[in-house]
């Protein structure tokens, strides 16, 4: 189960991905990069990257990101050059930096938040901790709701508290499952590949068997339909899969 290694399309329509927040990841290391990468978009944002101080301002200037996460020490610009930049310009000044640095002296954390950072985390760090401090200050500057939830039909989908009610009562759904039914609420009725789930579940560098997909249906549909409830889970014959109420 570790063949996959072809390529998928992208299969999040455009309202659907221009409504994630932006997060531009600056970092030279390319495994730290590809990682952080995969666990952004995985959490739904949006990514955009660069490897050095002077392509980050460039690309803060052709669009710019509802977060940027700043590595300190940089090629070309270091990160507390490129965030005294950010500081300086009108249009910039209210960006969120959260830097990141190998640095672990107390005197650089205060001169990093002195330069203008809004937080600052020390490599090597949680995975869990960094997406919950981006999460905070996206909320604190508007750029994601403090809450949200999903519907569709009957079923709810407290984005959250990571909850699930069908009907009013609780569905209790393993990590993947949960992930599937998120992004099945996201696009109802659209069907999808089992490439195109293993892409935007999975991710694009994890490489399973497309069937291992089947697996994952299979119980989010015992987990999803309780008795006397329509399968909500739709199969397209040579096709894929898709949220919906409607038969095939």
């Amino acid at each position: 189960m570790l063949h996959r290694k072809t390529a998928v399309p992208q299969v999040a329509d455009t309202a659907s991905t221009l409504n994630r927040p932006l997060v531009l990841v600056v970092e030279d290391e390319a495994a730290l990069l590809t990682m952080l990468r995969y666990n952004l978009e995985r959490n739904g944002f949006r990514v955009e990257e660069a490897a050095n101080g002077e392509e980050a301002i460039a690309r803060i200037a052709e669009e710019r990101p509802d977060l940027v996460l700043l590595d300190w020490m940089l090629p070309v610009l270091s990160g507390i050059e490129v965030c005294r930049q950010i500081r300086r310009q009108p249009d910039t000044r209210t960006l969120p930096v959260i830097m990141l640095t190998a640095r672990t002296e107390d005197q650089d954390a205060v001169r990093a938040l002195n330069t203008g950072a809004d937080d600052y985390i020390t490599k090597p760090f949680a995975l869990e901790a960094l997406m919950a401090r981006i999460r905070a200050l996206l909320r604190r500057s508007g750029a994601m709701p403090a809450k949200g939830r999903l519907e569709y039909a009957d079923i709810t989908l407290d984005l959250a508290a990571h909850r699930v009610q069908r009907n009013g009562r609780a569905v209790h759904l393993g990590p993947t499952e949960y992930r599937l039914l998120e992004f099945f609420m996201q696009h109802p009725t659209r069907v999808f590949t089992r490439e195109e789930l293993l892409n935007a579940v999975w991710g694009p560098d994890i490489h399973v068997e497309p069937r291992t997909v089947d697996v994952h249906i299979r119980r989010l549909r015992k987990a999803i339909n309780g008795d006397g409830e329509a399968d909500i889970i739709r199969t397209v014959r040579a096709a894929g899969y898709a949220l919906d109420t409607e038969p095939a």
